[in-house]
């Protein structure tokens, strides 16, 4: 299980401050997730198909190649105003 947590304007587009989901095997990293995440469509496609976005895996500024693993809290901030 991992916990997604979302930050600042995120929260008011999503609907939602924090999540647990299990990663599906084909999820990888960060880019899995996002990717992941994005085809739930509408508001989602949009906020994680902004280059303007801001990704902490366990609290570390992340890339998008950081590999994630079952326990990872991931979390994303909303880097536009």
């Amino acid at each position: 299980m991992n916990k997604l947590l979302y930050f600042a304007a995120l929260v008011d587009k999503l609907g939602l401050a924090s999540e647990e989901i299990d990663l599906p095997s084909n999820v990888p990293d960060v880019r899995g997730l996002v990717g992941m995440l994005k085809q739930r469509g509408g508001a989602w496609e949009e906020v994680f198909g902004n280059d303007a976005l801001r990704i902490t895996v366990n609290k570390q500024f992340s890339e998008l190649v950081t590999p994630l693993k079952s326990g990872d809290e991931v979390a994303f901030i909303s880097a536009w105003l």
